[in-house]
């Protein structure tokens, strides 16, 4: 391989990854919104954000129908930070919509 096609293999690589760091954080507003459904079902029905045995579900379907070749402990450290970043926003929306009833009351 020549320098001049190792760098347009270069080019061409990160292209395709900055398209499919689109499509990633496409699907990753699609989940939250997902998760926001749920949060309002949950609050509705009084139930806690956290819920071990749900991730558990979780990550048991996304290292199971992993065909690689990312490990499936990456698989699971991964989603174990999504699930984190997903839990916070639903507790960052409760309080926030805590303090709003609480200045209605005013």
């Amino acid at each position: 391989m020549t320098q001049d096609e190792a760098r347009r293999i270069l080019a061409e690589c990160r292209d395709r990854i900055d398209g499919i760091d689109r499509r990633i954080l496409d699907l990753l507003n699609e989940r939250t919104r997902s998760v926001e459904a749920i949060g309002r079902a949950k609050r509705e029905l009084r139930m806690p954000i956290y819920e071990p045995k749900r991730e558990d579900d979780v990550y048991r379907n996304v290292t199971e129908n992993n065909p690689g070749p990312l490990p499936p402990e990456a698989v699971r450290r991964v989603f174990e930070r999504i699930i984190d970043e997903m839990r916070t926003l639903q507790r960052m929306r409760l309080e926030r919509q805590a303090a709003e009833s609480g200045r209605g009351e005013e």
